[in-house]
C-alpha cells in the first residue's frame, strides 16, 4: 500500500538569506544574491569571473566554534538548516532507530581538502588536521547530521551533481515507503565557491562573464542569458509518513507525491537536447503520485541561465505538457540565488512547497527579453498561482547525465 509522504519542517541558508522566512521574502521581492567577490584569490589567480552568489549569513557565526571548528564549511550549512528543519517541525521525539538521514552533496568538502593541500606543502605533515578526511569525506554532512540528531535508520549520502538533492529526496521517499524510516532529515548542502572550481567552471564556459553587472549575471530563459553563477547554501525538508505526522499532531506543509530519477546517457557535461531522460524522470515523478500532466499547476524549472540547458529542458516539458507548457506558471529560482550544485534541489523544493502552500510563483528576475524558443510562462514578477489544489514539480538535473524530479502536492488532509 502506498503511503503519503508529507514535509514536516523546512531550513534554508542561501544568498538571500539564512532562515527560510529570509530566503522567502527576499525571493518574492526579486532580490538578487549575486555580488563582488571580496576576496584576495580572486585578483591572486587572475579569475575571469569574480562574482557568485554567497551566502549572507556564514554558519560560523551561529555554528559554537568547536563545532564549527571541525566541520567544512559545506557540513556547516547543512547543519544550520537543518537545526532550522528540525525546530521547525517541532523537535520531534521520534525512536533512533526509526530516524534515517538522507543527504546530498554535489563536491563536498573542497575547501578543506584544497586546504589541507596548501598546508602540506607549506607546514609540512605534521601540521595537516587530524580530522581532514572526515571533514572532506562527501557523506560528512550525512554523518554528522546522524550523529547530532542521534539518527539510528541510516544516514545516506547521495553525490550526482547538481541533481544530488532531489536525489536525496527520493531515497528519503523510498525509505519511507518501505517502512525503514518514521522521519527522514533529507536535502543537501554545498559550499564551493573556490578558485579551482572558479577557475574550471570558467574554462568550461559554463560561467556567465557579466563581472560589470553581476546582480543581472543569472538570467534564465532571456537572450542574452551567459551562463550561470555560482551559489552556495542548504536546503532541509523533514519528511515523514502522515500516519506519523498526525499521530504526533505535526503541522504538515504539502505532500511528497512523487519523486522520479533517470540517466541520460548521453555526455558527461551536456543535456540530451532531446530531453528525453528528463521527460522520464517527470513521468516517473507524476506516475508515482497518481496524477496526470494536466494537474501540475506550476514549475519550479532547473533553468541554470545557460546557453544550451535552458531550451533542452524546455524540450523535455513541451514533450510531456504539450503547449500547456506555455499556460503554467513557471519559475527559475537560480536567477535569485545563483546555483547551489549539490544543494540546490533540496533549496528549491523549500521555495516549491511555498508556492504552492502561498498560491504564487516566485520571479525569474534578470528576465527582459525572454529567448522565444522557451516561451515558458515565466515573469520578472511574482505570478498568481490558480485556486485549488495544487501539484508542482521541481526538476533538478546533472553533470554525468543525472536526473530528477520531485512532485509536491497541496495537502488536503
Amino acid at each position: 500500500m502506498t503511503k503519503r509522504i508529507v514535509v514536516t519542517g523546512m531550513g534554508a541558508t542561501s544568498a538571500l538569506g539564512g532562515t527560510v522566512a529570509d530566503n522567502w521574502k527576499n525571493l518574492l521581492a526579486g532580490v538578487s544574491g549575486v555580488r563582488p567577490l571580496e576576496h584576495e584569490w580572486v585578483e591572486q589567480y587572475g579569475l575571469p569571473v569574480t562574482f557568485a552568489a554567497e551566502a549572507t549569513v556564514r554558519p560560523e557565526t551561529i555554528l559554537d566554534r568547536p563545532t564549527a571548528k571541525r566541520l567544512d564549511v559545506s557540513t556547516q550549512f547543512a547543519l544550520v538548516a537543518a537545526l532550522e528543519a528540525w525546530a521547525d517541525a517541532g523537535s520531534p521525539d521520534v525512536d533512533p532507530e526509526r530516524l534515517g538521514v538522507d543527504f546530498a552533496t554535489g563536491i563536498g568538502g573542497v575547501w578543506t581538502l584544497l586546504n589541507a593541500w596548501d598546508t602540506l606543502r607549506e607546514k609540512g605533515p605534521r601540521r595537516v588536521m587530524p580530522m581532514t578526511v572526515p571533514m572532506l569525506m562527501p557523506n560528512a554532512s550525512a554523518g554528522f547530521l546522524s550523529l547530532h540528531f542521534g539518527a539510528r535508520a541510516f544516514a545516506r549520502t547521495v553525490a550526482s551533481a547538481c541533481a544530488s538533492s532531489v536525489e536525496s529526496l527520493d531515497s528519503a521517499y523510498h525509505h519511507l515507503q518501505a517502512g525503514d524510516a518514521d522521519i527522514v532529515i533529507a536535502g543537501g548542502a554545498e559550499s564551493a565557491i573556490h578558485p579551482i572550481t572558479v577557475a574550471s567552471f570558467s574554462s568550461m564556459q559554463a560561467l556567465s562573464r557579466r563581472n560589470d553587472d553581476p546582480s543581472t549575471a543569472s538570467r534564465p530563459w532571456d537572450t542574452d542569458r551567459d551562463g550561470f553563477v555560482m551559489g552556495e547554501g542548504a536546503g532541509v525538508l523533514i519528511l515523514e509518513t502522515e500516519e506519523h505526522a498526525l499521530a504526533r499532531g505535526a503541522r504538515i506543509y504539502a505532500e511528497l507525491a512523487g519523486t522520479g530519477v533517470t540517466a541520460d546517457s548521453h555526455h558527461i557535461t551536456a543535456n540530451d537536447p532531446s530531453g528525453a531522460g528528463a521527460a522520464r524522470a517527470v513521468h516517473q515523478a507524476l506516475r508515482a503520485a497518481e496524477r496526470a500532466p494536466e494537474d501540475v499547476t506550476h514549475i519550479n524549472a532547473h533553468a541554470t541561465s545557460t546557453p544550451v540547458g535552458d531550451p533542452a529542458e524546455y524540450t523535455a516539458l513541451h514533450s510531456i505538457f504539450g503547449d500547456r507548457v506555455r499556460e503554467i506558471p513557471a519559475s527559475a529560482t537560480k536567477s535569485s540565488t545563483g546555483h547551489l550544485l549539490g544543494g540546490t534541489g533540496a533549496i528549491e523544493s523549500v521555495y516549491t512547497v511555498l508556492s504552492i502552500r502561498e498560491h504564487i510563483a516566485p520571479p525569474t528576475i534578470n528576465l527582459v527579453n525572454q529567448d522565444p524558443a522557451i516561451p515558458f510562462l515565466a515573469s520578472n514578477t511574482t505570478q498568481p498561482l490558480s485556486d485549488g489544489p495544487q501539484l508542482a514539480i521541481s526538476n533538478s538535473f546533472g553533470f554525468g547525465g543525472h536526473n530528477a524530479v520531485a512532485a509536491f502536492a497541496s495537502y488536503d488532509g
